[in-house]
């Protein structure tokens, strides 16, 4: 792994320096909340403004308020950059190039930003997801792999960041044929191979440590159950505290925060109807002492915890992402914001750890946004920059959440989007079902795709079928084993509802989707080719059994076989039957088919595989193929393409007018 290792980061190098431009605003962006929207038909957008990307993504504030670190796309290449606050002049980088990608960045104090980033390389004849952290420091400009030179493929699994940033608690195998361990690991000294303070222990995958940096707890699977070890102190011995089974009622918590000292932890938990709270739990005793936070219709998705080890945040989705805040002054302060702002969301993102100076998004799913700098001092918002600058967000089109009911009774939310200036009745329609498909759910939030479908004049329907998360864990179950079946009907039944309202045409819906959704319309006409006049798919898989058993590789055993029998179901059925790959003779409708040669979530192959099928059973279809992406776009111009070539093949199968 050593040698490999360093062939895999020879391609990160610091970037060049450059300023970030002043925002773009439209002349009347300002008031486009206040204008009546004409009923005259917006003109066709460039295909670019959809596609373009955003200078910048997933900004984070240092502790001091200075400086701001975030992920630069910038004439194609992309960089992790650290930029100054006052002028936006870039003050460090790394490179991210060839076959990095980038998995996420935070700051280990001010001067410090750690970085995961990851490669797909050949192990034990494997391909497989290797991933690193990196370590880039602002005042020298250098940067550095954290840990030693040789570790198993998982290599950014951070447990701790000490909080004046000095040093971090890193979880690896030493080897692939090892447990994992855990070792502190300074950021001072970029040559520190690190210290083990937790020893491998058979059976133990997962390390958890407390806010204080003390690892406290442990867990893997074994013989069939989850195996859980603990201790209160660095100075006492692991015990095992549980053994839990898939089918016992007590399920494993999402731990969130250990509190130092003590054996209290905040978790995310189910209570007793499934909905997920935010709880203060007993580790050593293994029971509620409260619940903190609870909605009664949505789960609770995530919970933020200060350096004390405080929760003052918590975040849940119900049509759109929300943040209810904990803290009267951080609640008054979120109430004047979108008082100000006067727009769909505004986030309080990464803060000073003063609190003197916060990040604030401001956006909506009719209008990409833009980031301000708070000044708390000041009473200010500063704007810092726009997204999707070249997009006029007045001629947009705005979804709005919509709830139908399945054949079975099951009651079915999505999002409708209608196109601008068009009577909303008889339309063409586009059904775009979600990836995923467990656990994922579409919300409201700006999409390229979306609006530049609305844009060429279709409505656009998105719903979330059972399976999908958010909504319950009963609701989520319902999907077990229902792949091509009824998480497909779902489907059906949308565009029936759509038709019953009078808001689409019966003979004019076609299904575009990605994933998942390529597999949903994929098979939504090879199922069904009575309903649908066309559909579009982007890396969508075509084979069930070969498709589980390429994902066994990134599981464990046992995860493996849960994730295949969630798709199967209880009593199984013969994947084969909702395959495209194994029924594409079926097909007699138009079809435009994409994949990214570098796709390692659907490999390429399934691709291969549906295309000889294909040949085989002498049928055609529209093809599309991404030398150099994967499972989504890197660059806008390969974006572009997908879009020019989805409205082009639409408008000969499905046109809008």
């Amino acid at each position: 792994m050593g040698s490999r290792r360093s062939s895999l980061f020879g391609v990160l190098i610091a970037g060049t320096a450059f300023a970030l431009a002043d925002p773009v605003y439209a002349a009347d962006n300002a008031d486009a909340a206040l204008t009546p929207i004409s009923e005259a038909r917006p003109p066709l957008l460039p295909v670019a403004a959809f596609a373009q990307r955003d200078l910048i993504t997933n900004p984070w504030m240092s502790p001091d308020g200075k400086r701001v670190a975030t992920l630069v796309t910038l004439n194609g290449s992309k960089r992790l950059a650290v930029l100054d606050l006052a002028d936006k002049k870039q003050l460090a980088a790394i490179g991210l190039g060839g076959e990095v990608e980038y998995g996420w960045h935070r700051w280990a104090g001010p001067d410090i930003v750690l970085v995961s980033v990851s490669q797909m390389l050949d192990v034990m004849g494997e391909e497989t997801r290797v991933s690193r952290l990196m370590a880039l420091q602002v005042s020298t400009g250098k940067n550095w792999l954290v840990g030693p030179r040789s570790m198993g493929v998982e290599g950014d699994d951070l447990l701790h960041v000490s909080e004046d940033g000095s040093s971090v608690l890193l979880s690896f195998q030493k080897s692939i044929y090892d447990w994992p361990s855990v070792t502190r690991i300074s950021l001072l000294d970029p040559k520190d191979a690190g210290r083990q303070v937790q020893r491998a222990v058979e059976g133990i995958w997962e390390w958890y440590a407390d806010d204080e940096g003390v690892v406290r707890m442990g867990t893997g699977w074994s013989n069939g159950k989850m195996r859980v070890t603990y201790r209160k102190t660095a100075e006492d011995r692991f015990r095992e505290i549980a053994r839990i089974g898939e089918d016992d009622k007590e399920k494993i918590w999402n731990v969130r925060r250990i509190v130092g000292g003590s054996d209290e932890a905040y978790i995310l938990d189910e209570d007793q109807d499934g909905r997920t709270v935010l709880a203060l739990y007993d580790l050593a005793t293994r029971t509620k002492l409260k619940t903190v936070y609870r909605n009664d219709k949505w789960d609770v998705s995530d919970a933020w915890l200060d350096q004390e080890g405080v929760p003052y945040a918590v975040d849940f989705t119900d049509d759109r992402d929300r943040r209810v805040w904990l803290l009267p002054e951080m609640a008054k302060l979120q109430t004047q914001l979108e008082k100000a702002l006067q727009v769909d969301e505004v986030w309080v993102g990464s803060q000073a750890k003063d609190k003197s100076r916060m990040l604030v998004y401001a956006g909506g799913e009719s209008d990409p946004g833009e980031y301000y700098v708070y000044d708390k001092a000041r009473r200010a918002l500063d704007p810092f920059t726009r997204l999707r600058p070249g997009l006029d967000t007045s001629l947009l089109a705005k979804p709005k959440p919509v709830t139908y009911s399945a054949r079975d009774g099951t009651a079915i939310a999505g999002y409708l989007t209608l196109p601008r200036g068009r009577p909303a009745k008889g339309l063409p329609l586009i059904i775009m079902p979600h990836g995923g498909p467990y656990g994922v759910r579409d919300k409201l939030q700006y999409d390229d795709e979306i609006q530049f479908l609305a844009n060429r004049g279709y409505a656009v329907l998105q719903p979330n079928y059972r399976g999908s998360g958010g909504y319950g864990g009963a609701f989520e179950k319902k999907g077990d084993g229902q792949i091509g079946r009824a998480m497909q009907d779902d489907i059906d039944d949308a565009m029936d509802w759509a038709v019953k309202q009078g808001l689409a045409d019966k003979d004019r819906v076609c299904v575009v989707g990605a994933s998942y959704g390529g597999y949903a319309a994929m098979w939504s006409v090879i199922r069904n080719p009575e309903r649908y006049r066309c559909a579009a798919s982007f890396a969508g898989v075509t084979d069930w059994k070969k498709i589980l058993r390429y994902d066994a590789k990134f599981f464990s055993r046992k995860g493996a076989k849960k994730w295949s029998a969630r798709v199967s179901g209880e009593n199984g059925f013969d994947l084969d039957t909702v395959a495209p790959a194994r029924t594409i003779g079926r097909l007699k409708r138009p079809l435009l088919v994409a994949h990214g040669k570098k796709d390692t979530n659907v490999p390429f192959s399934q691709y291969k595989l549906l295309l000889s099928e294909a040949g085989k059973a002498g049928v055609t279809f529209d093809q599309l193929v991404f030398e150099q992406a994967g499972h989504g776009f890197d660059t806008a111009e390969d974006e572009a393409r997908w879009f020019s070539s989805l409205e082009s093949f639409l408008a000969k199968h499905n046109p809008a007018d």
